[in-house]
């Protein structure tokens, strides 16, 4: 029986305790051996800690670890360092204290483990520059250094300003006292979830900045050569369990879980851990979304009244998505370094990149996190009308599921959403319908996208193609015609599926749709 080490992100205990194990470390020879100082970002789950445990294992030596790996035949020697590794991830209150007192414990653990005197009377940064001079000192070997979760204070402190300017400079002189110890280091890494202002990292500023780098594009992830490859008894046994071919699963997986690109022309990748969860637990479910809620993302949203709708296709600039996501002025950093939305086509010509979301799992996860907001609070009420219009659509009866989204928008209370904040507006009641036709996802494929400032709303079933179009104003023969002088469903017409078009009519006074037309 497979043993799928979900959620497990030791590497010693993958490799002795016969846990399946995608090779990565071809790319990791690869990294010690190209840089010194490399800074690394990905999406929480997505294997960073692994990636630092694999690091730990190799720099200390651990050959038996590595055998019928591809870095066991490149490495031709195998030479252990001191390692010291760090991770932030328990900073979670967002303090100075508590951020000394996780550092306090790594250090003193790292000074026991290397047999050296406890140097818990000095500051944080003080205690790491003599650890590092002292480790050199006992064993002959510069050492490494390996921080994992980086960003985690800051993101837990990104709404109190007085909280996160005494972190920022405790930190600051936490990473600065690096700089200064370049000839008794052999490798530093640091990773985490977002790119943050420079600052943080003071003196150090020969970071090696990977995150975009193609090179290292599927170092977390799968690739659909390994899912194939590593997973074929998984995919077989989904197969069975579900009454689906491989080819079927196969599609069911690259929708649900693959779309991340994380540089121009790189590799794609499945999210790691949602396809570790669906081996599993034999079924293709949202694994993903379920471990965490983007908060932040939402606060994000809501702060800089973001355009939901323009996250389909959009066009932007790699300083535009690749900034720091804390002085931003558009949402497009922290969604795409947080996994939300991921680069999805380049245009050389402009070095313009086209950015959307990535897959069916995170489609679906952002409409359930943002229906309390610009939809009602009652989740449930929402998934039970997505049901109800789903139903409607999947029985050819677009007049069933029109009604039941009217009378779902009409019992909506007036304070619930964004409503709470600001007035009924067009925008706001385009991405209440943006957000409830993503939800749409979870029962059948469902795609909306904006074209000349109006919301084009596409629903696909086994049998039919709906083409929608919204309008505020005018009537449903306006949006229907429309959908024609635009050509929106051209694409379709090749299909064998029938083609339904639907003007739709939603009046911000009555805050639902009013009325609507088939063609």
């Amino acid at each position: 029986m497979i043993r799928y080490p979900l959620g497990i992100q030791t590497f010693e205990e993958i490799r002795t305790e016969r846990y399946l194990y995608v090779d990565k470390t071809a790319c990791v020879y690869e990294l010690v051996n190209r840089s010194k100082y490399a800074f690394f970002t990905r999406p929480r789950r997505f294997g960073k800690s692994l990636l630092v445990s694999t690091l730990d294992a190799y720099f200390s030596g651990k050959k038996q670890l590595f055998e019928g790996l591809a870095i066991a035949r490149a490495e031709r020697q195998w030479e252990a360092y001191p390692v010291l590794r760090f991770s932030l991830a328990s900073v979670i209150r967002g303090t100075v204290a508590d951020l000394n007192a996780q550092l306090g414990r790594q250090l003193g653990e790292a000074e026991r483990h290397l047999g050296l005197p406890d140097g818990s009377q000095n500051g944080i940064a003080l205690r790491l520059q003599n650890l590092v001079t002292e480790a050199r000192e006992k064993t002959g070997k510069q050492a490494v250094i390996l921080i994992d979760e980086y960003d985690t204070p800051l993101l837990s402190s990104a709404n109190n300003q007085q909280k996160s300017a005494a972190l920022r400079a405790q930190l600051r002189s936490f990473y600065s006292s690096i700089k200064g110890l370049d000839a008794y280091l052999r490798f530093v890494f640091i990773t985490g979830i977002t790119k943050v202002l420079p600052d943080i990292f003071g003196k150090l500023d020969n970071l090696e900045m990977l995150s975009l780098d193609p090179e290292y594009a599927a170092l977390c992830g799968f690739t659909q050569s390994e899912l194939e490859k590593n997973f074929s008894e998984g995919i077989e046994d989904l197969g069975r369990r579900n009454g689906l071919d491989r080819s079927q699963v196969l599609r069911q997986l690259k929708d649900r879980y693959y779309g991340y690109h994380f540089s121009k022309n790189g590799k794609g990748v499945y999210n790691p851990f949602s396809v570790l969860a669906a081996m599993k637990s034999g079924e293709i479910s949202n694994y993903w979304f379920a471990t965490g809620t983007p908060t932040l993302l939402v606060n994000q949203v809501r702060r800089l009244h973001a355009d939901l709708t323009a996250l389909e296709k959009c066009k932007a600039a790699e300083s535009e998505f690749d900034a720091p996501a804390e002085s931003a002025l558009s949402v497009l950093p922290l969604f795409c370094q947080s996994g939300y939305m991921t680069i999805k086509d380049y245009d050389p010509a402009f070095s313009m990149y086209t950015l959307g979301i990535p897959n069916e799992e995170v489609r679906i996860g952002l409409s359930q996190a943002f229906i309390p907001f610009f939809v009602t609070e009652d989740i449930h009420a929402a998934g039970s009308a997505c049901a109800e219009i789903c139903k409607g659509f999947l029985d050819d009866d677009p007049d069933a599921a029109l009604s039941a989204a009217r009378s779902f928008f009409s019992s909506i209370p007036y304070q619930e959403g964004t409503l709470k904040d600001a007035p009924s507006t067009e925008g706001h009641f385009t991405a209440m319908l943006y957000v409830m036709f993503s939800f749409l996802n979870r029962y059948m494929r469902s795609q909306v996208r904006t074209s000349k400032g109006r919301l084009d709303i596409l629903a696909q079933t086994g049998k039919t193609v709906y083409v929608m179009e919204l309008k505020m104003k005018g009537s449903p023969d306006d949006a229907l015609r429309q959908i024609d002088e635009k050509g929106y469903a051209i694409p379709w017409e090749a299909d064998k599926r029938r083609i339904v078009k639907i003007g739709i009519v939603f009046a911000p006074k009555e805050r639902t749709i009013t009325s609507w037309k088939t063609a």
